[in-house]
């Protein structure tokens, strides 16, 4: 299971290789199949964070990051690893509520937002990966229903990582969630009579509504997902690299204008600036990766896909 991320990262050079680009990316999709199978047996997995690695090219630093959110896209996986192992020994279940990503420790527990409908699941990190460029974290397929976009393969999200479990968070493997319950007897219930009235004469009756619908349907959704409010509209961006000189962000502005429109935003970061350059926005996100592939092939390896 260490190795997933790497095969499918394998798979898209190869795709990219042949022109495909964008298409071809979100291709990889069609061996992820929605078949659920039954759970595999669980082994609990170790905490881990883990040293620094290299898939393509790419160094990935594996790190405690008590303060880490961010926004990108998020993808899925699910058959082809269902009972494999994961990155920290686990055992992974597509049916579970879990993720993977590439430099949080494991377990870790994150609040994964879908900024396109608003539902937000938490989710526990057990594996390492995506490691397509321009995916920020691969959630299991149970989550990717809940979070509605396991048939559309790919979503613009926000992941935060949370402090501790919650009540919608699935309990570590092998540790008691909650202490043993203690039986009380439940209190009487006397009847209640009910009687039906006439309507008041002369008063006009409300008109029934027929076959209503509720604006939100909500109460639908299982209690793993709520719902949060999220813009309207949701900008993508390619942003090429975070600099700590103006100068060297106006130099790379000027080697990515072909793109398209190339913008310098300034961050405040410990008291410093930094300033970062970011092409877009774009459109959609197979004209992100397809941007983003073209950045990397510039030079600038660490770009990624942000939404705002």
């Amino acid at each position: 299971m260490q190795f997933r991320g790497m095969r499918v990262a394998l798979l898209a050079g190869a795709c990219l290789a042949l022109g495909g680009c964008a298409q071809t990316q979100l291709a990889t999709y069609a061996v992820k199949r929605a078949t659920l199978e039954p759970m595999p047996p669980a082994s609990g997995g170790t905490y881990k964070v883990g040293t620094p690695y290299v898939v393509n090219g790419v160094r990935y630093e594996p790190k405690e990051d008590p303060a880490y959110n961010s926004t990108g896209v998020a993808s899925w996986y699910g058959h082809p690893f269902h009972g494999q192992r994961t990155a920290n020994g686990d055992v992974y279940d597509m049916n579970a509520m879990t993720a993977a990503h590439k430099t949080l420790p494991m377990p870790s527990f994150v609040r994964v937002t879908n900024l396109e409908n608003g539902r937000s699941v938490i989710l526990t990190v057990n594996d390492r990966g995506p490691f397509v460029q321009g995916r920020i974290i691969d959630v299991s397929y149970r989550a990717a229903q809940l979070l509605g976009f396991q048939e559309k393969g790919t979503a613009l999200t926000r992941v935060e990582i949370v402090g501790a479990p919650t009540e919608n968070m699935i309990a570590p493997r092998g540790v008691v969630a909650n202490p043993p319950l203690v039986q009380v007897a439940a209190a009487p219930r006397p009847p209640v009579a009910v009687e039906n009235l006439s309507p008041l004469q002369g008063v006009p009756l409300a008109p029934q509504l027929v076959n209503a619908t509720p604006r939100f349907n909500v109460g639908a959704l299982p209690p793993e997902v709520t719902v949060v409010g999220v813009p309207a509209t949701n900008r993508i961006f390619v942003q090429a690299g975070a600099f700590a000189s103006y100068e060297s962000a106006h130099s790379v502005r000027m080697a990515l204008a072909s793109l398209g429109p190339v913008a310098i935003t300034t961050v405040d970061v410990a008291g410093r600036p930094l300033y970062r350059v970011r092409v877009g926005p774009v459109d959609s996100v197979p004209r992100a990766e397809t941007t983003l592939a073209m950045v990397i092939a510039r030079g600038h390896t660490e770009a990624r896909i942000i939404v705002d």
